[in-house]
């Protein structure tokens, strides 16, 4: 019996290890963060950023496209093929449009940006603390969240909102074109019920759900890279465990954040 209370307090123990260092983390960064602005930053900080904006928004657009319509697809067959048997198959407009919207763009976009840059964080911090070079950093008296985390967390603040739009758009457009080959659904009459459908507090919600998303995709995945220890062989343990625990991260917090706005009326 002792034995099993200490398991689940050396556990407990480390998740709040863990818990405390992505915040030590994320309030260091936000003070590395004007370094990495345009204009008013340091020239090669904004520039890294401007790189590392192409990586996770440009790169990763075909895919979360991809993924989108084809979700906006299903999800408009599925909810039609239950909603066909009580006359009700207006309503797949609403729940593809809303659903979306609401949910399902900035949760896929996430699981999809876990998964490329997430990992890919991980894979380039911890190879740099396994060859050494973040102590090298150091010893030029620069300070490795600032050269090599600032950027990463700006380029997702900006790339994974905007992400989260085009998922939106390609799940919508996915799901008219289900209901025109369905049901002979104009596609300008389909965008004017999608339209009615959609409030801007959707469009809010869902933007707030991806600065979080993005925030923990890009905190997790460094954090993994930083806590690297041993050779080359850390370094994959560690790009597992980051899309393993930003993903699980994710779904928390779109559970958590839906619960928030389901109670306090903003749904």
């Amino acid at each position: 019996m002792a034995t099993v209370f200490e398991d689940v307090g050396k556990r407990a123990i480390e998740h709040l290890d863990y818990v405390g260092s992505l915040n030590i983390q994320l309030w260091s960064t936000l003070r590395a963060m004007k370094t990495a602005l345009p204009l008013v930053g340091n020239r090669y900080r904004w520039q890294a950023t401007v790189r590392q904006m192409l990586q996770i928004g440009y790169d990763a657009l075909p895919m979360v496209s991809l993924m989108a319509a084809c979700s906006g697809f299903i999800l408009a067959m599925q909810g039609a093929s239950e909603l066909r048997r009580f006359g009700a198959l207006s309503y797949v407009v609403d729940l593809v449009a809303v659903g979306f919207t609401r949910e399902l763009g900035p949760l896929l976009t996430a699981i999809a940006v876990s998964g490329r840059s997430g990992s890919a964080f991980a894979a380039e911090i911890g190879t740099m603390k396994v060859t050494e070079e973040l102590d090298s950093l150091r010893v030029l008296a620069l300070e490795p969240i600032e050269f090599v985390l600032a950027p990463k967390y700006l380029a997702a603040l900006i790339c994974i909102p905007c992400l989260s739009i085009i998922s939106n758009s390609f799940g919508i457009i996915a799901g008219g074109m289900f209901m025109f080959f369905s049901t002979r659904l104009a596609p300008l009459l389909y965008l004017r019920y999608v339209m009615e459908s959609i409030a801007l507090r959707d469009v809010i919600t869902g933007l707030i759900k991806s600065l979080a998303f993005a925030t923990i995709i890009a905190h997790v995945g460094s954090l993994e890279g930083f806590r690297v220890r041993g050779g080359p062989d850390s370094v994959g343990r560690s790009t597992t465990s980051a899309v393993v625990k930003s993903t699980f991260l994710v779904i928390v917090a779109d559970a958590i954040f839906t619960t928030i706005f389901y109670f306090t009326g903003a749904r």
